[in-house]
């Protein structure tokens, strides 16, 4: 893998499945009476998130803990950042502490390209602005291969609000390098512009496009980014484009539904469909810990398998 994790095209096919392999080798560890590997120890990784986060923040730090690191969250609410302190400052502060990894997530789009360029660790995207998530796309190619056995082939749906969505951007990338077919469906105002340069193809009605998927990812509504009038009304939104049971009846038999969440249960998916065995909402955040482990690991640790290796299994009750 390269020094950094910044966009899903930072990834070609092998190495993108390399992190999918050695995810399955960190879920294993899960199974575990302890569940930590001594890889990372004497390392440092920091959390640096300028937006909230739950999931991602969370799962990160998890992530960096079974691996033995050290992990600093920072916090742009009060820190320095509230005070005015520039992002190339806090690199620096960063840089100077000696951390080897920092995990981004910043409201502006690049903002984890200009870190790299400061620091001599690692950098993680955790999400930037609207323009990409690349381990989210990671946890769910790392589920479709799960539940599905496979990815490349698979016709994989992305519905709702692609213009805003770094999702969206890096799962289409991702898809496309390992041999799946990715297509979105939104209404036009929620499709960015120059949309027919990425590798999908794209659809304004849902209900031609799901009998056809494998895989129907829902994205949340963004209310937060709705500055401007995108669609009527939030009713006619989950009409027009809203997963219920009556649609899920349409897909194939064995396709799955997925969200990278949070949820608005009712808007762009039914809490039935949300609750439902098609569902991988919950398995998708337990896979997000496994994946993350594999993009430390790899970016920190080495190549070599995580599990099963005599520097891996040393540190004696870690054994499996």
């Amino acid at each position: 893998m390269k020094r950094h994790l910044l966009s899903a095209t930072d990834l070609d096919r092998e190495s993108a499945t390399l992190v999918l392999d050695t995810a399955e080798e960190m879920a294993r560890l899960g199974e575990r009476s302890i569940k930590k590997l001594p890889t990372l120890r004497g390392r440092t990784v920091v959390n640096l998130f300028y937006e909230d986060s739950t999931r991602t923040r969370t799962s990160f730090e998890l992530a960096a803990k079974r691996l033995s690191a050290d992990v600093i969250n920072f916090s742009a609410k009060g820190s320095s950042v509230s005070k005015g302190e520039s992002l190339k400052d806090t690199a620096l502060t960063l840089e100077a502490m000696g951390a080897d990894a920092v995990v981004c997530r910043h409201s502006g789009s690049g903002a984890p390209h200009r870190l790299a360029q400061w620091v001599k660790g690692s950098v993680v995207n955790a999400g930037d602005g609207t323009h990409e998530h690349p381990t989210q796309a990671l946890l769910d190619a790392f589920t479709m291969r799960r539940r599905l056995g496979r990815i490349e082939g698979l016709r994989v749906t992305i519905v709702g609000d692609i213009l805003h969505s770094r999702v969206a951007r890096s799962n289409v990338l991702l898809l496309d390098i390992l041999g799946a077919h990715p297509t979105v469906v939104a209404p036009p105002t929620l499709l960015p512009v120059g949309i027919e340069a990425w590798p999908t193809e794209v659809s304004y009605d849902i209900d031609a496009v799901l009998p056809k998927s494998d895989v129907v990812m829902m994205l949340r509504v963004q209310n937060e980014r709705m500055t401007a009038s995108y669609f009527p009304n939030v009713r006619e939104y989950s009409r027009r484009y809203g997963l219920d049971a009556r649609r899920v009846a349409a897909l194939p038999d064995d396709a799955i539904v997925m969200h990278p969440g949070p949820m608005n249960r009712g808007v762009e998916i039914a809490a039935e469909v949300a609750d439902s065995a098609r569902s991988t909402i919950v398995e998708q955040v337990a896979n997000g810990v496994s994946v993350r482990m594999a993009v430390l690991y790899l970016l920190l640790g080495g190549s070599e398998p995580a599990i099963g290796s005599p520097a891996a299994g040393s540190t004696e009750g870690e054994r499996p």
